[in-house]
């Protein structure tokens, strides 16, 4: 490790205040209160006592009688007739996609609870999202319209379809328009029937945005290369990546798929060839691709379009109208620094921005044309096919139902009165709407304002198809049977419309085999079989041609100066920028708790959005850690806690939208406020940044975090090297740091493992370098093992129950003195902590040969099995919790209470509905006890089983563990180190290897690779 780096995880850590210190002076953050719960009052009086065991299955002598209670017997009625594809206890997988992306369902006895990535997916190659990984809860979801609904009361389809097309054919008649109005749908067949009904009903009109919009790269390249398309990009084709605000990593676009790109470049591989991309970061706000970024540079909103120039003009030698000299230190020579680098790299650099500005991207797309990027990192002629709506045609929309001009307006997957910049005005303007219909499956904001309700399926229930990428097509079909009296929104459309064909599945049957079949080769009805099977066609692609720019920039750099002058902010106001988070994006999912409960990657709050700020603006205003601030823009105006953000520029505040929800659910409802009203809608497109006012009103609203709830207390734990260091010494960082006496309390400690453990020793390898910090693993552990959510309030206890976490540590230079005074001039040297650096580390239990959990157990309740894992014994946890305190990783969890059988958690997962998503490989856990990894032993052993059945040898791959097969950069790899041919074994053999507090001696069994990055002298933050 480098010794002039310190590491340290928030700023109460790094301050050493005094409430960190006195937190951190006792192991657990308050006792179990054993009299209280044994008295009753640790009940609360909405809790029922369905049991005196389960009353006291809480403390440490009462818990052993819970650890012996009996599983309550449910009479079970086998099958009279076996349906063929179900065999009990013998999970089913059936193709689907999700976004886009194809995927793998599983079923168990016709439930589906876990999706996959499909492992030849074109996106994520077998890598999913968080969002991805929590959509199969949604389908249990207790708050999902149930029956179809008129005027506000439950009715019948026949009544409805008959209302509606009445409605519809008077207001054809009338000649008022029928507007459909939905975000960016790329399914084929879903745009096919919309085409249809447009047939049927000539004064209809398709009206296609998004919350999130990229309206403004779509216009700037139909301004550009008169294409309006949103470019495919390819990171993995540069060696130079410059990104001004684009999120890339997370919430720009295709983050999976980016990731995927990015980390291919970076990871082992590349570096053991000697290969590593170069990533330069220009951002307001802490972003997730900010803090993987080899240089970041912190500028204010306003600074981002003349930064653009800048680089123009030192890229091709010109001097245009709009550049200046940037505020922000050391920004003006890192942008010439970056202009000689993007120069050397011509033919494999690419610039991306994050704007939603025309002008701005059109400047960006004669940057990358003098790179001569288009053909190789940008492709024009195999596009993306996500976000394709125009601002344009919402606001439109509005205006005409305003005005009485819109006689319909059915909604699919939009809901303009939450995420429009100014709901009052959507219902307003829905007033004088005559047929207001809704089509989603769950009540939100514009459900409350339609006259009729149609609930759609959820995509589990559903067939259909996806095209998110020109030429890439994949298959949706349905896992389960309705759960609820729902109908697919497409066939509501096709019977509305009286269309031929009614049924969906028969129209999409049709619309593959005259169109899309043929694209992979396939026809008939084994085609149509073999697509179920593969779950998509990759069409022959497009050559993607190159693009020459031949626009004048005079015009359009004068645009960028006069906008970036109007986002100055003075009179001590801010400049405000608005953004998603990763977990809860553009809203639209509020009501799942899983990524609610997911900690953010940057600022690890949960349950709620906040204003990030500088450290040094918070202290220059006076205001504390978690003050409620009053932010006004635009006319609107919200009270947000404020949150000391290390890498916030300064004079700038940053919010998250998809918060606020009021119309979500008993989960997403009243969680954070809203940030859309923010958005500003000028020159064509919505405007994401704005100048803001903010006072502080003095009350405190804390917000549940996760990191600092353990200190590190500058251990060795975190190890990074540039890469410069690296080509000269790959092993510069890896091994033990000096060396330490080691006393032993186990026999045979030296012996080989493979002589120790002569079939399976399972380990794990994560490459620092290939993890993004994105949070995926966390959302598919949780469903894999049954991991309850617990609430903000409980994550505010630090009683959060994930087996996985993701550390996130800033970094900053220091002398290696350690002194008080050292540290506080290394901290002023920081700039007010602007310049930071970050590493994301994933955190699982280490199943260490040595485990210091196991010799202090009383009850032998965890235990070291003969093929390396560290195992619980649930029945006999008594709750000591003396494992935890003796845990250096802290990675263990104690049950406070019964999550999944508890009315204080009913917003969640204590329901009967909703718990069918539960994994029946993993038993949930109850009251009082311990939890914590168990590396997946389920599929461990279900792939053991497998394999005796077929009679041969345990194949390397064949196990992936949850974590393991949801991250899109690969970064974790699972396996048996006895097989030397393994994956996990190479990956432990490379020189970058070390383990985490190996100086311990605990011997873990989950090996790091060294954090290398590609800094230079000259522009290193």
């Amino acid at each position: 490790m480098d010794s002039n780096k310190k590491y340290w995880k928030g700023l109460e850590e790094l301050n050493k205040s005094p409430e960190f210190v006195e937190k951190n002076k006792h192991e657990f953050a308050e006792p179990i209160p054993i009299e209280e719960v044994l008295s009753g009052g640790g009940l609360s009086s909405k809790t029922p006592r369905r049991d005196f065991l389960k009353a006291l299955g809480f403390g440490v002598g009462a818990v052993t009688l819970a650890a012996c209670q009996k599983v309550p017997v449910h009479k079970s009625i086998p099958y009279l007739i076996k349906p063929e594809e179900v065999t009990p206890g013998v999970a089913s997988y059936y193709s689907s996609t999700y976004d886009g992306s194809a995927i793998l369902v599983k079923t168990r006895e016709g439930r589906p609870i876990k999706v996959e990535g499909n492992p030849n997916d074109l996106l994520g190659k077998g890598g999913l999202s968080a969002q991805a990984q929590a959509s199969v809860l949604e389908l249990y979801d207790t708050s999902r319209i149930k029956d179809p609904q008129q005027n506000g009361s439950d009715s019948s389809w026949a009544s409805v379809d008959a209302f509606v097309k009445n409605e519809l054919a008077a207001i054809a008649a009338s000649g008022k328009t029928i507007s459909i109005v939905t975000s960016t749908i790329h399914s084929p067949s879903t745009q096919a029937v919309i085409a249809d009904f447009i047939l049927k009903y000539p004064t209809a009109k398709h009206v296609s945005y998004d919350a999130v919009s990229y309206t403004g790269i779509i216009k700037a390249n139909q301004n550009s290369f008169g294409k309006a398309v949103l470019p495919h990009y390819n990171f993995q084709n540069a060696d130079v990546i410059v990104s001004f605000g684009a999120d890339f990593l997370g919430t720009w676009i295709s983050g999976e798929e980016f990731s995927r790109q990015y980390v291919s470049n970076r990871n082992n591989k590349s570096l053991e060839a000697k290969k590593m991309s170069r990533h330069i970061q220009f951002e307001s706000g802490m972003s997730m691709t900010g803090t993987n970024a080899d240089v970041r540079i912190a500028i204010k909103p306003s600074e981002e379009g003349p930064a653009l120039v800048n680089l123009y003009n030192a890229l091709s030698g010109t001097t245009l109208p709009g550049s200046k000299k940037l505020t922000t230190a050391n920004a003006d020579k890192a942008i010439q620094l970056v202009a000689t680098e993007l120069k050397a790299a011509k033919g494999r650099a690419l610039v991306v921005c994050g704007s939603n500005d025309v002008a701005t991207q059109v400047l960006v797309n004669a940057i990358n044309s003098l790179l001569g990027s288009y053909g190789t990192t940008i492709d024009l002629d195999n596009p993306s096919r996500q976000y394709a709506g125009n601002d344009g045609d919402i606001v439109d929309f509005v205006t005409q139902a305003k005005n009485g001009s819109v006689g319909a307006a059915i909604f699919l997957d939009a809901n303009p009165a939450y995420d429009y910049h100014s709901a009052d005005a959507v219902k307003e303007a829905l007033k004088n709407v005559r047929l207001k219909v809704s089509l989603s499956d769950h009540a939100d904001e514009t459900t409350a304002l339609c006259n009729v309700v149609a609930p759609n399926h959820h995509y589990l229930e559903s067939w259909g198809d996806d095209s998110s990428v020109e030429g890439y097509y994949t298959v949706m079909q349905p896992t389960i049977n309705p759960v609820n009296n729902t109908r697919q929104a497409e066939q509501s459309l096709l019977i509305w419309s009286d269309n031929a064909v009614k049924d969906y599945y028969t129209y999409v049957r049709n619309n593959w085999n005259n169109n899309l079949l043929a694209k992979g080769g396939l026809s008939g009805q084994a085609g149509w079989e073999t697509l179920l099977q593969k779950g998509f066609i990759l069409a022959p692609a497009v050559a993607a041609g190159s693009y020459t720019f031949n626009l004048d920039l005079n015009a359009v750099a004068q645009t960028i100066l006069s906008q970036s002058a109007k986002l100055v902010a003075g009179d001590n106001k801010f400049e405000l920028q608005i953004y998603q988070s990763v977990g809860m994006r553009d809203g639209k999912k509020a009501n799942n708790p899983w990524l609610q409960e997911m900690p953010d990657p940057v600022s690890k709050v949960t349950w709620d959005n906040y204003a990030a700020m500088s450290p040094a603006d918070i202290k220059r205003l006076s205001l504390e850690e978690f003050e409620l601030v009053e932010i006004e823009a635009n006319g609107y105006k919200v009270s947000l806690p404020v949150l000391s953000q290390p890498g916030q520029a300064a004079g700038t505040v940053s919010v998250a939208v998809g918060y606020g929800r009021t119309a979500a659910g008993l989960v997403g409802n009243s969680v954070g406020k809203n940030a859309y009203p923010f958005h500003t809608f000028r020159n064509g497109t919505f405007q994401t940044t704005a100048v803001a006012s903010l006072n502080g009103t003095g009350d405190l609203f804390p917000l549940s975090q996760t990191q600092t709830h353990h200190s590190i207390e500058g251990r060795n734990i975190i190890r990074e090297a540039t890469f410069t260091e690296y080509k000269k010494n790959p092993a510069i960082n890896s091994g033990s740091e000096g060396e330490h006496e080691k006393y032993d309390l186990w026999e045979n400690t030296n012996e080989d493992h493979i002589h120790a453990r002569p079939v399976y020793d399972w380990v794990m390898a994560i490459d620092l370098n290939a993890c993004t910090g994105c949070g995926a693993c966390i959302v598919a552990c949780n469903a894999e093992n049954n991991i309850p959510v617990v609430g903000k309030d409980e994550v505010g206890r630090r009683r959060e129950m994930h087996w996985i976490r993701i550390d996130r540590y800033y970094s900053y230079n220091d002398d290696g003195n350690g002194s008080a005074v050292t540290r506080e001039r290394d901290i002023a040297k920081l700039d007010d902590l602007t310049n930071v650096t970050v590493i994301h580390q994933p955190m699982l239990c280490q199943h260490c040969d040595h485990a210091p959990c196991e010799t202090v157990c009383p009850v032998l309740a965890t235990v070291h099995s003969s093929e390396g894992l560290n195992q619980m014994a649930y029945n006999r946890c008594v709750g000591t919790r003396y494992c935890a305190n003796n845990c250096p990783y802290k990675v263990r969890r104690f049950n406070w209470f019964n999550y999944w059988n508890d009315s204080r958690f009913d917003n969640y997962l204590n329901n009967e509905h909703t718990q069918l998503v539960l994994n029946p490989d993993v038993t949930t856990r109850f009251r009082g006890v311990m939890e914590k990894c168990s590396m997946c032993v389920q599929r461990i052993q279900a792939g053991k089983l497998q394999a005796k059945i077929e009679k041969r040898p345990l194949r390397d791959g064949e196990i992936k563990v949850a974590c393991q097969q949801t991250c899109s950069a690969n970064a974790i790899v699972f396996g048996n180190r006895n097989d030397k041919n393994s994956e996990v074994y190479k990956a432990l053999q490379s020189e970058r290897t070390y383990y985490v507090l190996e100086e311990l001696n605990t011997k873990p069994g989950i090996g790091y690779q060294v954090k290398v990055r590609n800094t230079s002298s000259e522009l290193q933050a």
